[in-house]
């Protein structure tokens, strides 16, 4: 069947919002998401109604849901969970807008690289000049990195001057942390922890009492014991950061990465069978992947 362009821009609204929120969706959330009077939409969800592409949910929490049909209309297949892959503006994920496929118009050129970018969700969301981050995809974690040179409408695809690819490491964190620990117990001083710190030359260092860890001390706890005049006979164990971040071993570097922007930490504590058994940093991290 025939869709015009704003039929197609509403039908493709409606799955995504209804993928993030699985309730049915009122017309005033797809027209706030397309910049559209929501009367057109109410308009147009009827003509999707008539042809079947779109059911209406009737009582107060009510609204719309697409059905079976405008997934084929649309050659949408859900069911490899096509939404997970992320666009992102200036560091923000854009709400609305999912990444279905990655088209790459130029690779031989020796100072272009462009992407076709092909949307579930709205184009209208993004402007000209725009720098945006994709992914990391699914299968094989590629990030890509660029600005925003096009778009068509028509087919909610964005076109990308690429700036970065990058394909982050998928080996878990074992392959990468610091073993064995450099560890203090609860019982050393602060004196006891700088010596660690300038002979091993690191700047942390975690807290093991009876193999149990107890917290972790840095230098930066330490610079703020000093301040408030604490002597260097006090224990660790009155300066340190009792909740220590922790991750099994197991865990994907990529993961590792993510949660070291989303809680703004420099280190984090490897963990196997409920035991400490190493130490991955940001500096680590860098070293794998400077571009990071």
């Amino acid at each position: 069947m025939d869709l015009s362009l704003i039929q197609k821009d509403i039908l493709i609204t409606l799955i995504t919002l209804y993928h993030r929120q699985s309730h049915s969706i009122k017309g005033e959330d797809i027209a706030d998401m397309i910049q559209r009077n929501p009367g057109t939409v109410r308009n147009q969800m009827q003509a999707l109604k008539a042809i079947g592409l779109v059911d209406g949910v009737p009582g107060p929490k009510g609204g719309y849901i697409p059905t079976g049909l405008a997934y084929k209309e649309l050659n949408l297949d859900v069911s490899g969970g096509d939404y997970d892959v992320k666009i992102s503006r200036n560091g923000e994920e854009v709400r609305g807008a999912n990444v279905q496929e990655i088209d790459f118009t130029t690779l031989c050129h020796p100072d272009v690289c462009h992407a076709l970018i092909k949307l579930v969700g709205s184009a209208k969301l993004f402007e000209i000049g725009d720098q945006v981050t994709i992914g990391p995809t699914p299968v094989n974690k590629l990030l890509i990195r660029g600005e925003v040179f096009g778009k068509d409408e028509s087919k909610q695809a964005l076109l990308i001057a690429t700036s970065e690819m990058i394909s982050l490491p998928k080996k878990s964190i074992r392959h990468y942390m610091t073993s064995p620990l450099k560890t203090l117990k609860s019982t050393d001083t602060l004196r006891d922890a700088l010596t660690l710190f300038n002979r091993d030359h690191i700047h942390g260092a975690p807290v093991v009492d009876n193999g149990k860890l107890s917290g972790i001390i840095t230098m930066s706890d330490i610079a703020k014991a000093i301040e408030k005049e604490r002597s260097l006979s006090t224990k660790v164990s009155e300066c340190m950061t009792a909740d220590v971040i922790e991750a099994p071993s197991d865990t994907k570097l990529f993961e590792v990465i993510r949660r070291f922007k989303e809680r703004e930490i420099g280190r984090l504590i490897v963990i196997e069978d409920k035991k400490p058994v190493g130490i991955i940093t940001q500096s680590d991290i860098i070293r794998v992947f400077p571009s990071l």
